[in-house]
């Protein structure tokens, strides 16, 4: 007989589903599926990474753009505000030859005239116009350009002192 009782019946059934004999599980399966989580989880990780700091740049750009859109807002409102001021309204009428009203006259329903109308003033004080470069150069009144004087003249010669005479005659036109 040898060292193994014999079994019977369920007990029998039983043994045959455990292995006869100690056996080594195989590893490398287990050791390929650990290491392919390990390096799918690094490299979503890197992504995710990756995504985060190229949101974080293009709100950082964002905020730069916005930041420089308010400068500029507010630049255009400072100038808004000073065309919009009582005294540059005032310089610009007076420049389109506008003058001040005088006392207004008004009519009444019944068509009879209430108050006594008075001219608009002809002679108003004309307080000095300071005009920018930039109107200056676009001015139909800014009067006729001067003549252009090389640069190589000296500045006391008398090409650049010499101004033309507006009384004098050409010879296009005739004399007076």
């Amino acid at each position: 007989m040898s060292g193994k009782p014999e079994l019977n019946g369920r007990a029998a059934r039983l043994a045959r589903l455990f292995p006869a004999g100690p056996r080594q599980a195989a590893r490398t399966p287990f050791v390929l599926l650990v290491v392919l989580l390990l390096g799918g989880g690094l490299i979503g990780l890197l992504v995710l990474n990756s995504a985060l700091s190229e949101g974080s740049f293009k709100m950082d750009d964002l905020r730069k753009d916005t930041k420089s859109l308010t400068d500029e807002e507010q630049a255009l409102q400072r100038d808004i505000d000073s065309y919009s001021a009582p005294d540059a309204l005032q310089r610009r009428a007076r420049e389109l030859g506008m003058v001040p009203g005088g006392d207004p006259a008004f009519l009444n329903p019944d068509g009879t005239v209430r108050g006594v109308p008075s001219a608009a003033a002809q002679s108003v004080q004309e307080a000095p116009v300071v005009r920018p470069p930039e109107a200056l150069l676009l001015s139909p009144t800014a009067g006729p350009s001067p003549e252009p004087v090389p640069s190589d003249t000296p500045l006391g010669s008398p090409a650049r002192s010499a101004a033309p005479d507006p009384t004098a005659t050409t010879p296009e036109t005739p004399g007076r």
